[in-house]
């Protein structure tokens, strides 16, 4: 047997030995920078962090205690007012003291403000609610784009582990004369272009950990591992999406949210109507006037004194406000204007809604349909295709073109199935976020 085919066959025998298959199940000293099954951060723990501590969502939750504020404010009633008057005859003895009590009564106008405060909380309320539901359809989404990143550089760094290989292999047989130089630099410029892909994975993947950190409430020096790969957020959600059932657009929080502003518009008109009301506020005072004259009478002793008396008044009424000129016109216009423009984004919500949830339901049919057509077979076959090629160009019978062609394939098939998972992913992330679910 001759040398070069005796290098051959020693070349395919340490790669069916030594080197790994192309394409089990990806793992490498890359990929668990990003993910670990163990210690690192599962989605349903993600969430969970999300809604607790992520700094937007805190804020519309603070709006909730301003609106409980404004609630306890609106059921008060207004405070009497109290006023105290003395008055004193300059170079002279007459003096006389006042004190009065005007106490408004609010006709008409306590129980619509409080309608209307409570509408206003209501409202508050499902924007907070709406505000977590899509707070977690951005942690589901970037979740998956940063899970679909870890998956991009496990793949890159398979392929550069098998070109080096490859190539360290072949620079072999060119220095012991068994193969020819342009091989070996055909083999290079192959491996330095997948490392540089390589490179600009791991770029992709640390910018999508960097983007999900900020969704977690997490600065950008904490540390952060995913536990969950991109395959198995897509194969534990698969039973999961086909059981469910249908959802109502009534249930959805954004829609709810339109309807209570619909209702804040109404209470507010109703508001501005009883403000333009008559209105009646009751005072009473009590004056004390201590007067006199510089003549001189008869006392009931019979003797002369200064004539000057004490005298005691009270007195009580009502004042009416009548609303001759201001009966609230232009508030109230405005306020009609804006339960108008309330009901015409409940239904513009509503249609978006309906929309939303029908679009999610018919993406995550057919992107089923593209993983399964990947996970059928097609990534096997072109695993295999690639090692025969391998093992074929080992023995001399392909040359190094096929090898680059069969490489390139391979690598555009395992990028389009994580580009399929991920279309999954977000298919799925899509349709839990148009059902309202936050868990």
């Amino acid at each position: 047997m001759s040398t070069p085919r005796a290098l051959g066959l020693f070349t395919a025998a340490v790669i069916a030995t030594a080197t790994p298959a192309v394409g089990q199940e990806i793992a490498s000293s890359g990929a668990t920078t990003y993910v670990d099954e163990r210690a690192g951060l599962g989605l349903d723990a993600a969430l969970e962090r999300a809604l607790a501590r992520e700094p937007s969502l805190r804020a519309v939750r603070a709006e909730i205690d301003v609106g409980r504020g404004v609630r306890q404010q609106a059921g008060l009633r207004p405070n009497p007012t109290v006023t105290f008057e003395r008055r004193d005859e300059p170079a002279g003895t007459d003096a006389q003291t006042s004190v009065g009590v005007a106490w408004p009564l609010d006709l008409f106008r306590r129980s619509a403000r409080v309608q209307a405060a409570d509408r206003e909380l209501d409202a508050t309320r499902l924007a907070a609610t709406d505000r977590e539901r899509m707070l977690a359809a951005d942690v589901r989404m970037q979740y998956g784009v940063a899970a679909a990143a870890a998956r991009d550089v496990a793949v890159a760094d398979e392929i550069v582990a098998a070109a080096q290989r490859q190539w360290d292999i072949v620079r072999a047989r060119v220095d012991a004369g068994a193969a020819p130089p342009l091989e070996r630099d055909l083999l290079e410029v192959e491996l330095r272009r997948v490392e540089a892909e390589r490179v600009m994975a791991i770029g992709r993947a640390d910018a999508a950990m960097a983007q999900l950190k900020p969704l977690l409430g997490m600065s950008d020096d904490e540390p952060l591992l995913l536990r969950e790969t991109l395959e198995t957020l897509v194969t534990r959600n698969a039973a999961e999406t086909r059981a469910a059932p249908g959802v109502l657009v009534a249930t959805r929080s954004d829609v709810r949210e339109a309807e209570a502003r619909v209702a804040l518009a109404g209470a507010r008109a109703e508001q501005a109507r009883r403000e333009g009301r008559a209105d009646v506020s009751l005072f009473g005072t009590y004056m004390r006037m201590d007067a006199g004259f510089p003549q001189q009478g008869i006392g009931p002793t019979g003797s002369l004194e200064r004539v000057r008396g004490r005298f005691n008044y009270v007195a009580a009424g009502a004042m009416l406000m009548v609303p001759v000129f201001n009966r609230n016109q232009g508030q109230i216009a405005a306020a009609e204007a804006e339960r108008s423009g309330a009901e015409a984004r409940r239904e513009a919500t509503e249609l978006a809604a309906r929309a939303d949830i029908a679009s999610a339901y018919a993406r995550v049919v057919q992107t089923q349909r593209a993983v399964a057509l990947y996970a059928g077979g097609v990534r096997s076959l072109a695993r295999q295709n690639l090692e025969v090629v391998r093992q074929t160009f080992d023995l001399g019978r392909a040359t190094v073109f096929d090898v680059l062609a069969e490489q390139r394939r391979y690598l555009e098939i395992e990028q389009g199935y994580t580009s399929a998972l991920r279309e999954a992913w977000d298919a799925r992330a899509a349709l839990k976020r148009a059902r309202g679910e936050t868990q």
